[in-house]
């Protein structure tokens, strides 16, 4: 089914690659998992505390300045894309400076599109999580955020969203649907790429947790639903761009058809084994998949808990 036209519903498991394959072709570009440098590369740990103290110095020195400007002479303006509101929740160890290494992370690991890692450098990710981890917020790596779910590494985050931009639309994406909000994260990241973002949980409790990481970040884009993912949102579909944050053996039937034509669905699939897969409708009948990477995300089920 990778790379032709196919007719749905039909089970997605079949199409997983072989483990070992490790590229295929995403309109028109090659996705290849990079080898292993042969220089020496620091730590997402090291980058963390290095840019920590970077930061640290770097306020230092501006608070320096600012006590040497002259009264009444205006501060210069920061060129910087302004960050969502932090709502007073900086801890110690997180500043703009880990969220930029962070990003340059990102990016050095193949995410290009310009507009994702710019939502990425603005969106503070430890504002969605326990203030215990907040110190770990920007490694690559997920982190737990209770009721046995996670929120997924950055990367991962990055990379789906740069996928399901890339469509034959100017990478304009009017309206998209999130499977699985978890703690609010990768919602708040959609926000800043597409005009209008739906998102479910179907466990009740994260949907609240959810709700309370995003209020103060006031995000007027963003419509949280609690409910069952797989079942979608046919009230206010089609969507250009549907992600799932779980994976399951095959991608719901529901949501190909919530799908646009032109639109694109990215959603990890398998079972202990599990590849990123990219489907485009295009057709009313018709949908292309194929099988991108290796990734690992929480289990896909049904109803509400």
């Amino acid at each position: 089914m990778t790379g032709k036209s196919s007719r749905f519903p039909l089970s997605l498991s079949s199409v997983v690659e072989k483990k070992g394959k490790s590229s295929a072709t995403v309109s028109g570009k090659t996705s290849t998992q990079s080898a292993a440098p042969t220089r020496t590369v620091v730590t997402p740990q090291t980058a963390t505390r290095n840019a920590a103290q970077d930061s640290g110095r770097q306020a230092a020195r501006a608070q320096a300045a600012q006590s040497a400007q002259p009264v009444g002479k205006p501060a210069a303006r920061s060129a910087l894309p302004t960050p969502i509101p932090t709502a007073n929740r900086q801890a110690p160890l997180v500043s703009d400076a880990v969220r930029k290494a962070m990003v340059a992370r990102v990016a050095r690991q193949g995410v290009s599109d310009a507009k994702v890692l710019a939502a990425m450098e603005a969106v503070p990710r430890h504002m969605f999580m326990e203030p215990a981890l907040s110190s770990q917020a920007y490694i690559d790596a997920s982190l737990p955020i209770g009721h046995h779910q996670t929120i997924s590494q950055p990367y991962i985050v990055a990379r789906m969203i740069e996928i399901m931009r890339d469509n034959n639309k100017g990478k304009v994406l009017e309206r998209v649907l999130e499977i699985g909000t978890g703690c609010g994260y990768q919602a708040a990241v959609l926000s800043l790429v597409a005009k209008e973002v739906y998102s479910i949980e179907r466990i009740k409790p994260l949907h609240e947790l959810a709700k309370t990481n995003l209020r103060p970040l006031r995000i007027a884009n963003i419509r949280l639903h609690y409910g069952d993912g797989m079942l979608g949102l046919p009230q206010v579909a089609p969507f250009d761009g549907i992600i799932l944050a779980a994976a399951g053996l095959e991608v719901p039937q529901a949501l190909l058809e919530q799908l646009a034509i032109g639109g694109r669905l990215v959603a990890p699939v398998g079972g202990r084994q599990q590849m990123l897969q990219l489907i485009e409708r295009i057709g009313k009948f018709e949908w292309t998949s194929e099988t991108l990477e290796e990734c690992h995300f929480v289990p896909l089920r049904p109803g509400t808990v």
